[in-house]
């Protein structure tokens, strides 16, 4: 496993998250040596989802969404939750951050219903990417290649499309840090 203890990654999520694509992708990046920080709205504990329907962990933001400054990170992952993305694309320094990210060419990594901030924030026009079936139409009318694969990568954009598809998310995450802190 690469060494990537000069990694910094930022998360961010709102209540509603799903449990599993926020804390298993952290798990791994810390695994790896990563620094992980988690932003949301507040400081207060966000509220995790188990399959949308059945309430799950809570987590504790390090920071909120005002206090994030791109320039810290390597690497931004957006987990899903129907209700998570939906919340974050009504604020906008989360949309700001996504921008920024995409802006700077750093690795954006989202799964599930997380892409749907990517179509907020308008940096998926000409992309290649997936996610959960519900929401490719909006994907599409934001300008994104919309494609049914475990994993897809584009450029700095990695996308997946639900729970099941986190191992090969986390390895793609991986893969592309350990090739950004090396250069």
């Amino acid at each position: 496993m690469a060494d990537l203890s000069n990694a910094r990654v930022l998360m961010i999520a709102a209540d509603g998250f799903e449990t599993v694509e926020l804390f298993e992708p952290k798990k791994a990046l810390e695994a790896a040596g990563a620094t992980v920080a988690l932003a949301s709205i507040k400081r207060d504990p966000i509220q995790g989802m188990e399959q949308d329907i059945n309430k799950a962990e809570t987590a504790t933001p390090d920071l909120t969404l005002a206090e994030v400054d791109t320039d810290d990170y390597d690497a931004l992952v957006i987990p899903g939750g129907t209700c998570n993305p939906d919340k974050l694309r009504l604020e906008e320094r989360a949309v700001e951050i996504v921008a920024e990210f995409m802006e700077d060419d750093k690795i954006v990594a989202a799964i599930c219903h997380g892409p749907w901030l990517l179509a907020e924030a308008d940096v998926i026009d000409g992309r290649r990417l997936t996610s959960y079936p519900s929401i490719r139409t909006d994907l599409e009318n934001a300008g994104g290649e919309v494609v049914d694969e475990e994993v897809v990568i584009d450029g700095n954009l990695i996308t997946s499309r639900n729970p099941n598809d986190i191992p090969a998310f986390n390895q793609a995450i991986l893969s592309a840090l350990e090739e950004e802190v090396s250069e």
